[in-house]
């Protein structure tokens, strides 16, 4: 429970068992009532780690794609009566300890979403994020913005906190199977922006582990059509 809110923190994993652990052990306890490991197909012991450290765990059963392991993830978070789900990465790029920065503009009235920027981090090292990701992840934000009709400094990070009640708009369509991929994320972030609801930014820490431990799952062509995807397809009106 955090300012009133009961809060749930979800990360989507798919083969990550040398990193799950250090992201349930950072959640912060006296925040989150509940610590989620959506596990999309994991061939290791992703899941065993998360259960050994006291997480719950959802096994997709097979891999289903990310969009669709938080579409499971949301689902799970609002038949608990949730009032918040905050989204963080499963392969310990994220800093949980930052949770009440996003927490915060909800607890306040102020956001209905809060998305974690590492463009507003003073003096932010993202490790070793690659060269390609360091350009892709400024120019996704800016034609987010231009689809949106708001500024955003950030549109690609998957650290946010959305208040559960938004789930009921009914105009924020979660079960298109076109979101099961990196889709989903962008999607929801622009329905919210372009349905008039508030929104924050909040500035928050990204830090790529090395390349030998493994980066990201995102193939850089397909990865970044499917997050481009619904720009395209929300802002020529083809996919609401």
């Amino acid at each position: 429970m955090y300012r009133g809110l009961s809060v749930i923190m979800m990360a989507p994993v798919l083969n990550e068992e040398r990193k799950i652990g250090e992201v349930v052990r950072r959640a912060p306890r006296d925040v989150v009532d509940e610590v989620l490991v959506i596990d999309d197909g994991s061939t290791d012991r992703s899941a065993e780690v998360a259960r050994e450290l006291n997480a719950s765990v959802l096994p997709m059963g097979s891999t289903v794609g990310v969009g669709a392991a938080l579409r499971a993830g949301i689902h799970y978070a609002i038949e608990k009566q949730y009032d918040v789900v905050v989204i963080t990465a499963g392969n310990n790029k994220d800093s949980p300890e930052e949770i009440p920065l996003l927490l915060d503009p909800i607890a306040e009235g102020r956001a209905e979403f809060v998305q974690g920027s590492r463009f507003l981090k003073k003096n932010a090292s993202y490790g070793a994020m690659p060269f390609y990701r360091r350009v892709a992840t400024r120019i996704h934000p800016f034609l987010f913005s231009i689809v949106a009709r708001r500024w955003v400094t950030e549109s690609t990070n998957g650290f946010r906190a959305i208040r559960t009640r938004l789930f009921s708009d009914s105009r924020i369509n979660l079960e298109q199977s076109w979101l099961n991929e990196y889709e989903l994320e962008p999607y929801l972030y622009l329905r919210t922006i372009r349905l008039g609801y508030a929104t924050a930014e909040v500035p928050v820490t990204k830090v790529y582990p090395p390349r030998a431990l493994g980066q990201t799952k995102m193939r850089p062509l397909i990865g970044w059509w499917s997050i481009l995807r619904p720009l395209v397809l929300v802002g020529l009106g083809l996919k609401r």
